[in-house]
């Protein structure tokens, strides 16, 4: 890996896009639909997770896993019926240029795979400032594992410890940190900037539009560089 060179890193789902309740009602019908009674307060608190990880979490992982295909095909299927009407946090498409500009590598990292994560760019519409994706199709396993913060850093060929990622669960506070990176939090995935700090967030902003405005005094300011 270069010496010289930092990834600003950003969850997508819930941090860039106003997804995350869109998420939750989806996962719950689809597992309702599969004789899944689970209430929609644990879904939320599991948003940001991969699939697989999610489904081990909400219904234990000594389950019968025959139908877990099915379950996540009907999740996306529900869940892309809000497709046209979803929209982009204000400011985070701002926020990707800004940081390109000082000198950050951009890249997306997310748990959602390659078909929504098609759609997510064209809502964002910043292609222009992303350096490189990384997304659940890529990696063996999903947030909170680190392997998707770490394909990420690995494809821009970033250092760890002088990279940043963006996230507004405790999946991606969690995965930053077990890659070594530190994760600033944003309060627009639902939880509260207490539980995200508590995960180990360096710093917690109200929204990634926050974030932009302050974006001077957080530690997305400038890369660090050329230190050892």
């Amino acid at each position: 890996m270069a010496a010289d060179v930092a990834a600003a890193l950003f969850d997508v789902d819930g941090t860039l896009v106003d997804t995350t309740y869109l998420h939750t009602l989806a996962w719950w019908q689809a597992l309702a639909q599969f004789g899944h009674e689970v209430d929609a307060a644990p879904i939320h608190r599991a948003i940001g997770m991969g699939s697989d990880q999610l489904l081990d979490h909400l219904l234990g992982d000594d389950r019968d896993r025959s139908e877990d295909e099915a379950i996540g095909a009907a999740h996306l299927a529900l869940y892309a019926q809000h497709w046209p009407g979803l929209r982009a946090f204000p400011g985070a498409a701002e926020l990707l240029r800004e940081c390109a500009g000082r000198g950050w590598r951009v890249v997306l990292s997310t748990s959602a795979s390659g078909r929504e994560l098609d759609v997510l760019r064209k809502v964002l519409d910043a292609d222009d400032a992303v350096h490189a994706v990384t997304d659940a199709d890529a990696v063996a396993a999903s947030k909170p594992a680190p392997d998707l913060v770490r394909a990420a850093l690995e494809q821009v060929g970033a250092r760890a410890d002088r990279s940043v990622f963006v996230g507004d669960s405790v999946w991606d506070v969690e995965a930053a940190n077990r890659a070594g990176t530190p994760c600033l939090g944003v309060e627009t995935g639902g939880l509260a900037a207490a539980e995200l700090r508590d995960a180990g967030a360096l710093e917690v902003h109200a929204s990634v539009g926050a974030l932009l405005a302050g974006l001077d005094d957080s530690a997305l300011a400038r890369p660090r560089t050329g230190e050892r």
